[in-house]
């Protein structure tokens, strides 16, 4: 067999630790995938992957090789999108990673509107809430909100927002707001495991930053299930903005502690660093960059007419 096929197969196999489940993204019978792997395994004289009856996992040798046929099937893409014209239609496959939340709310729709613009198109879309490492899991675009460090990604940003404390009417009328962080300590909190989140909440006092350590009524591991919990009145929780945009706007959550609030936290999509981007990708987070810098609710604005205030 050609070997980029057989590179191809490989990737789709470590990719998705599975035989069955590369035969369905690559649309191939799966004893032709087993075929290919054995196949290059064979002209190689190594053991790429590692099977059993419960799963697939690359060897060493594999993780090297998986690397290196990612980065030269990337350039093969690249160097026939250059050949046929940078106005060419975008096709082919794309994987896209984003918090769980941004996923569903922001990254979804704009998912939607580019299967339908672009017919041609494939979208594995896979939402964490922990930092993905593009090159080594095999993404080609993600969503990062906060600082980035220095890296050889490519960044563009899209918004800002910001770390809020928010509880509900009925909360705030039956147990009053703290006047102060410090106050917290005499208070209901909900707080989240999921991705950075921690019972080390920060705040700005004093031009300083402080650190307070909480001790919640309540630990979830899912943003979605403290704001639950906020909105049925229990407690009071820390969230990212654009988690609780729609609540902020109907009322059922209200904002608290506004003037101690860290200052706002950018987001970024982010892609590996190339000298000639795949027309897929640039089509994507040009329609996304498009959709989400028109969302108020990711520009770090204070929506002071629902701030709780003493």
């Amino acid at each position: 067999m050609d070997q980029f096929h057989l590179m191809n197969v490989y990737v789709a196999v470590a990719e998705e630790e599975g035989f069955a489940a590369a035969s369905r993204r690559l649309r191939l019978s799966a004893p032709a995938v087993t075929r290919a792997v054995a196949e290059l395994e064979d002209k190689l004289g190594v053991k790429l992957l590692n099977r059993t009856t419960r799963y697939v996992r690359t060897t060493d040798a594999g993780v090297r090789y998986l690397e290196d046929a990612r980065r030269i099937l990337h350039d093969i893409e690249l160097a026939n999108e250059a050949a046929i014209g940078i106005n060419a239609e975008p096709k082919g496959h794309l994987s896209i990673t984003a918090p769980v939340l941004f996923g569903q709310k922001y990254i979804m729709p704009g998912i939607m509107e580019y299967l339908k613009t672009y017919p041609n198109t494939y979208v594995d879309a896979v939402f964490l809430d922990r930092v993905v490492n593009l090159l080594e899991e095999g993404f080609d675009i993600g969503i990062r909100i906060g600082e980035l460090p220095d890296s050889t990604m490519r960044a563009k940003q899209i918004g800002k927002v910001r770390l809020v404390l928010v509880a509900s009417p009925d909360y705030i009328t039956e147990y009053g707001i703290p006047n102060d962080p410090n106050d917290l300590a005499n208070h209901t909190l909900i707080s989240s495991s999921a991705g950075s989140m921690t019972q080390d909440w920060q705040f700005i006092e004093n031009e300083k930053k402080q650190t307070l350590r909480v001790k919640p009524r309540l630990t979830v591991t899912t943003n979605q299930a403290t704001i639950n919990a906020a909105k049925e009145g229990f407690g009071i929780t820390r969230v990212i903005s654009y988690q609780v945009a729609d609540e902020l706007a109907n009322g059922h959550l209200k904002t608290m502690l506004s003037d101690f609030e860290l200052p706002s936290v950018p987001i970024h999509i982010i892609h590996r660093e190339s000298h000639l981007s795949s027309n897929k990708v640039r089509s994507f987070i040009d329609l996304m960059a498009e959709r989400l810098k028109k969302d108020e609710s990711l520009h770090g604005v204070k929506q002071r007419w629902h701030c709780a205030t003493p």
